[in-house]
């Protein structure tokens, strides 16, 4: 019985993956959309209004010198912007592999992100890690990194692979998470 219920899941994802993709007719190019997530707008109302991260550490108000990654609007900060610095535990099923970061957001709450559609155009040309996650929450072997040039190849190879259910994108450098990827569904 659980391996019908395993089965069907797989399927599941199987059909959300294909849905994400579609097909050119005069090409037979696929085209697979995505959608590029910043932090969660309740997780970052709950940390401004308790001033308080994930493991209940106070958060740390500090003024933007320039360049640090803002994960509420998917871009660098500008010098002189209140932010906030924070630990922030991506959102997975209870698994060895969860894992906290500190992150950087608006120290106010901001618009988000000017487009989902497409890689944040701030962090091009920035050596990430993308974590392949599965149903469990464990790593997938799709894991892997790219050097920034080209992630739109990189996460479209991930993304292609039906048994991975989340993508996260973390700073090759520091490991802090950045964003995550989702199948954009139609």
């Amino acid at each position: 019985m659980a391996r019908d219920a395993t089965d069907a899941a797989s399927e599941n994802r199987r059909s959300d993956a294909e849905a994400a993709t579609t097909i050119d007719p005069m090409t037979a190019t696929r085209t697979t959309t995505f959608s590029y997530e910043p932090l969660p707008a309740d997780i970052l109302a709950e940390v401004r209004a308790s001033d308080r991260d994930a493991s209940g550490n106070p958060v740390q108000h500090v003024v933007a010198t320039g360049g640090e990654p803002l994960r509420c609007c998917l871009r660098d900060a500008s010098a002189g912007e209140a932010a906030i610095l924070f630990g922030y535990e991506p959102p997975l099923p209870a698994s060895p592999y969860r894992s906290m970061g500190a992150v950087f957001a608006h120290a106010e709450p901001c618009a988000g992100p000017e487009h989902t559609d497409t890689y944040p155009a701030d962090w091009r040309g920035r050596p990430q890690a993308l974590r392949a996650y599965d149903a469990r929450g464990w790593i997938h072997p799709a894991t892997t990194t790219h050097d920034g040039t080209d992630p739109d190849t990189a996460i479209t190879a991930i993304l292609a692979d039906p048994d991975v259910v989340q993508l996260h994108s973390h700073n090759l450098a520091y490991g802090c998470y950045m964003f995550a990827v989702a199948r954009s569904i139609p």
